[in-house]
């Protein structure tokens, strides 16, 4: 592979100049483990190991290299191994909260084209789940695309079609077997030479099997969900940037067990755009849509023009992201605090040294 395989373009060009003038050279991210990850070069797959520098300046994890990122590092082709100095800008980057809701960001894939959201066709088909997934689908920057596998288990899937239409806005929805092998070329629109396409969904939705039809050939382990409730095991256990048959990449991601919310009202705006069409109606722009007059929202409710399933998920993923931002924001306040309180230290111990100095 080469680098304009990879999606190399004249706007990553111009960024990276900086970097050209050190030696250094472009590569993207293809798998990560630990402070070392796998970069795609000119000159192949390289290991590269992250300078303390870039983990230091790093604002957490999220701005440690991820899956997708284009990089300048040093690279040292006959030992295989590179040192990656720096990430160029990112035009995308899926992010969910890290687990332990700590305000930490974890990026799940970035500089991606099209987010696939996975959704099973089985017992474990969930709408609000889809709404979750939109909501930070559109924080990313990506185009998100529902894709509905397993439709070779429903009874009726024009009706499950229709019922993830109605919470989608306008995404494309492509219902599809990928066992069966069924549906497939619908997505070809999506995989074309040097666009990068991520696969998100929860464990058991089968992204697997689904690579594994886009590939023509096993390469991804698949395991068989539970009978119970269709829940699936983590058989994928690492993300990976995956070249298609097509001269498409794309970024294969474990199964999300949890999806907590990253990124702030975009993203909310977008996969709930009519919630928020009817909302712009209202008779008053602070209204809570409880019970003030003239609310629009209030009035589909009644009428039956919006789910009231629906509106709750709006309110509850609203009420989560105001809670990140409380927690983004506090976190902000004690690392001030904590900064402050290290230079008043230093400056005490500056003081004390001056005075011992100046009674010799």
């Amino acid at each position: 592979m080469n680098l304009t395989s990879l999606g190399w373009n004249a706007t990553l060009d111009e960024q990276f100049r900086p970097y050209a003038s050190k030696g250094w050279v472009p590569g993207r991210v293809s798998r990560t483990h630990g402070g070392r990850c796998f970069v795609l070069t000119d000159a192949g797959e390289l290991l590269a190991e992250t300078t303390g520098r870039l983990r230091h300046e790093a604002d957490g994890p999220g701005g440690l290299p991820a899956v997708g990122d284009w990089v300048a590092v040093a690279a040292r082709p006959a030992e295989g191994a590179a040192t990656l100095h720096a990430i160029l800008p990112r035009r995308s980057c899926f992010s969910r909260e890290a687990a332990g809701g700590g305000a930490v960001e974890q990026v799940v894939a970035a500089n991606v084209d099209t987010v696939l959201l996975v959704s099973g066709l089985d017992g474990d088909f969930n709408l609000r789940r889809i709404e979750r997934y939109l909501t930070l689908a559109y924080s990313s920057g990506a185009v998100p695309v529902i894709v509905l596998n397993k439709a070779d288990l429903c009874d009726d899937v024009d009706a499950r079609v229709g019922q993830v239409e109605t919470v989608a806005c306008a995404v494309p929805v492509h219902p599809l077997s990928a066992a069966a092998g069924d549906g497939l070329d619908a997505l070809h629109a999506y995989l074309k030479p040097g666009r990068t396409v991520a696969l998100l969904g929860s464990s058991g939705v089968g992204k697997s099997t689904l690579i594994n039809a886009l590939l023509g050939f096993e390469r991804q382990a698949v395991r068989a969900v539970r009978a119970d409730d269709s829940r699936g095991r983590h058989t994928t256990t690492c993300r990976e940037l995956i070249p298609l048959p097509t001269g498409a990449l794309l970024v294969d991601t474990p199964g999300l067990r949890e999806l907590r919310l990253w990124g702030d009202d975009e993203g909310l705006s977008g996969a709930f755009a009519d919630v928020e069409a009817l909302a712009a109606r209202c008779r008053f722009r602070d209204c809570a849509h409880r019970d003030e007059p003239g609310c629009a929202v209030q009035a589909a409710l009644a009428d039956g023009t919006l789910d009231a399933a629906r509106f709750e998920s709006y309110l509850r993923l609203g009420r989560e992201l105001r809670h990140l931002e409380a927690k983004q924001q506090r976190k902000v306040r004690l690392a001030e605090k904590a900064r402050w309180k290290k230079l008043c230290k230093l400056q005490q111990e500056l003081g004390k040294a001056r005075r011992r100095a100046g009674r010799r």
